[in-house]
């Protein structure tokens, strides 16, 4: 404008005839002055980098230190740079070799942003001047990620993880690679002179053993791996919700997806809690996408997954498959814990109004998950808890729900819960709407999602709870032989305990043409480290202390055997467990069944009567005796490799138990 007039918008002069405010000029007495858009307060940035700068504020100061009474010495009275440098050393430390005097040098961030003068932290074992570095990876910078936001995590899987994309929903859509489940032959314990004495060997059981040595090889092949990337992440966070028995693990992984699931899955700490961490007490070397070297001994395949107890180290090769470190520490809790004398257990948990507490037993197909969520009852747990001197906790932060055939009929909590922050595995979705179809099983039948609990609306947070009042064993009988429910002494509840059985039936796995028995020891055999009968002792003391319940339910076929009969149900079921919670059902009068003897009631509300003794709904009396001696049969049979441990003194709890299975 030659007349150095300047313009503006002005909302008091009316509108134009295309609704937007009109444009006025005002003379200035600067006829320099360049024209601008006044509109608005200009922005502070010179550049389009200062603008971004802009864009992300830091987080909030760390909350203060505490008094010396309330930390250790070691975090008394040091200053926010002091405390950022033994969180480098302490990290430094774990992703050290254990061959080289030197290395890693550890850099907090993402080596893609544009950098910072570096804080940097090199592990020197025993505290001695290292000798000059002979290694390459000594002479590179580790950079590390730590404890990131879901946000970041997508940010950081999205730009680099193949297979990774937001849903509709706004969950993570992630792939596992070649393994979309655990690989239980592949996974090793460590036998030394402690555990050889501790954990259950031999047949039955799922630890195999590797020697020291071989651990350190697959240890140092893993640290090596992660150390020669661009960046790693770091989790550091907990395990059980009771804060008298929790334990801090850290997860070190190359793969936002692993990171995102164990921020999911485990305890998420506090800022507060983050700054008095310290040395984790358990630490995964999640290194999934390199292989394990098939020559080394005790290898049999590229994967490896690797437990030892006396290092408190976990080290996975050659699998991807998140669910690897969620059942690898359940399966390190399954021995910390009874050491505490703290029973570890792979059950759903939920609690009433009243505060009475229940836990569900089940293997997959029992309805474990659906018959523990129930609206009118707080959930502590789906999967994994712990129950002490304090009552129950969960062990975990979030669930790890299967997703196929998922339908918001079916699980309108889970189907809910899928939303952002949630990682979604292996599932099938629109590539264009990013909508999921749940019943498409192209990569796997085997989806899952993990998402963090409080994303269960009735979830009691925190996760913990009052002594159980009632135990219920779940079984899927496919056979038709075991009543709806059954009322169990402490003997039986120790032997079906143990014995964790269920059955396939035909379609379910190929060539299967009949029903087949399944046993599981304590419904997790996968899982669990000492003797089964370890286990079911402490349950055994915990429920007559306490003067808990067993249950036995059936949530398989009547009147037949499948095939011929038909499912329980599950409104039935649903009767059942509520009479059991309502505490009614003790009232009931019970009838004692033949070869299992068990106690069953002879009237449940809400529940047709004749099916309640499984006799009265078979046509084919003789069918039936002879299928129930066959399925007594199979529980023996299975019953007979715990036998060889001695249980109680003089091993009379052992034969207490054993005669509380089937008698013919």
């Amino acid at each position: 404008m030659a007349d150095g007039g300047s313009f503006r918008f002005s909302s008091s002069s009316g509108t134009a005839r295309n609704g937007l405010p009109r444009i006025q000029t005002h003379k200035k007495d600067n006829n320099n002055e360049i024209c601008h858009d006044d509109s608005a307060t200009p922005i502070k940035a010179q550049t389009i980098d200062e603008l971004h700068s802009l864009q992300k504020k830091r987080s909030a100061p760390t909350t203060p230190i505490k008094s010396p009474t309330q930390v250790g010495a070691a975090f008394a009275a040091i200053s926010e740079e002091e405390r950022q440098q033994l969180q480098l050393q302490s990290i430094s430390a774990s992703l050290a070799s254990l061959t080289r005097e030197t290395g890693p040098k550890v850099v907090r961030g993402d080596p893609a942003r544009k950098p910072e003068t570096p804080r940097i932290a090199q592990a020197t074992p025993n505290y001695f001047t290292p000798t000059p570095c002979v290694s390459d990876s000594a002479l590179k910078f580790t950079h590390f990620l730590y404890n990131l936001s879901p946000a970041e995590l997508y940010e950081q899987a999205i730009k680099y993880e193949h297979g990774s994309f937001i849903t509709s929903s706004g969950a993570l859509v992630t792939l596992s690679g070649a393994k979309t489940g655990r690989s239980p032959r592949d996974k090793r314990v460590v036998k030394d002179e402690t555990t050889e004495d501790e954990l259950w060997w031999g047949k039955g059981s799922p630890n195999i053993e590797m020697d020291e040595h071989t651990f350190l090889v697959n240890r140092e092949r893993a640290v090596d791996y992660l150390n020669s990337l661009d960046k790693v992440f770091v989790n550091d966070q907990f395990l059980n919700w009771d804060p008298e028995h929790r334990i801090k693990v850290r997860i070190v992984s190359a793969r936002a997806y692993h990171s995102l699931f164990m921020h999911n899955m485990c305890i998420r700490p506090t800022p507060e809690e983050l700054e008095d961490f310290g040395t984790p007490d358990f630490t995964i070397y999640n290194a999934g996408q390199f292989p394990c070297n098939r020559y080394t001994h005790y290898m049999t395949s590229s994967t490896s997954v690797d437990l030892n107890l006396a290092r408190r180290e976990m080290v996975i090769l050659g699998t991807q498959y998140a669910g690897e470190m969620k059942k690898g520490l359940f399966s390190v809790m399954h021995y910390l814990m009874p050491k505490r004398q703290i029973l570890s257990l792979h059950s759903g948990c939920n609690m009433g109004r009243d505060g009475d507490v229940a836990l569900f037993f089940g293997l997959s197909g029992t309805g474990k998950t659906t018959l523990s969520t129930d609206h009118n009852r707080y959930l502590i747990g789906d999967d994994e808890h712990c129950w002490s001197e304090n009552g129950v906790s969960n062990i975990e932060g979030g669930c790890y729900a299967k997703c196929v055939d998922l339908s918001r009929e079916k699980e309108p909590d889970i189907w809910n819960a899928i939303k952002f922050g949630t990682v979604l595995e292996n599932v099938v979705f629109d590539e264009h709407t990013r909508e999921v179809d749940f019943s498409d099983i192209s990569v796997t039948e085997n989806t899952r999602a993990a998402y963090p609990i409080e994303y269960i609306p009735n979830a009691k947070i925190p996760c913990v709870g009052p002594h159980p009042k009632n135990i219920i064993l779940l079984a899927c009988d496919a056979f038709g032989v075991i009543p709806p429910v059954s009322k169990l002494s402490l003997a039986q509840t120790m032997y079906h305990f143990i014995s964790g059985y269920t059955a396939l039936v035909a379609g379910t796995e190929e060539g299967v043409k009949e029903p087949q028995a399944t046993f599981s020891a304590c419904f997790g055999a996968a899982f669990i480290m000492m003797h089964p009968t370890r286990y079911a002792a402490m349950l055994a003391e915990k429920m007559q202390k306490h003067g808990a319940t067993g249950w036995l339910v059936n949530t398989g076929w009547s009147g037949g055997s499948y095939g011929s009969g038909n499912r329980i149900k599950l409104p039935y079921t649903r009767k059942i467990i509520d009479a059991i919670h309502s505490g009614s059902l003790l009232e009931a009068n019970y009838a004692k069944t033949e070869v299992f003897g068990f106690d069953i009631p002879t009237k449940v509300d809400g529940v047709p009567s004749e099916i309640l003794d499984p006799i009265n709904t078979w046509s084919d009396k003789k069918a039936y005796k002879d299928t129930l001696l066959k399925l007594g049969g199979l529980f023996r049979k299975n019953f007979d490799g715990f036998m060889n441990y001695k249980l109680g003194k003089d091993g009379e709890l052992g034969e207490e138990i054993m005669a509380a299975g089937p008698i013919f």
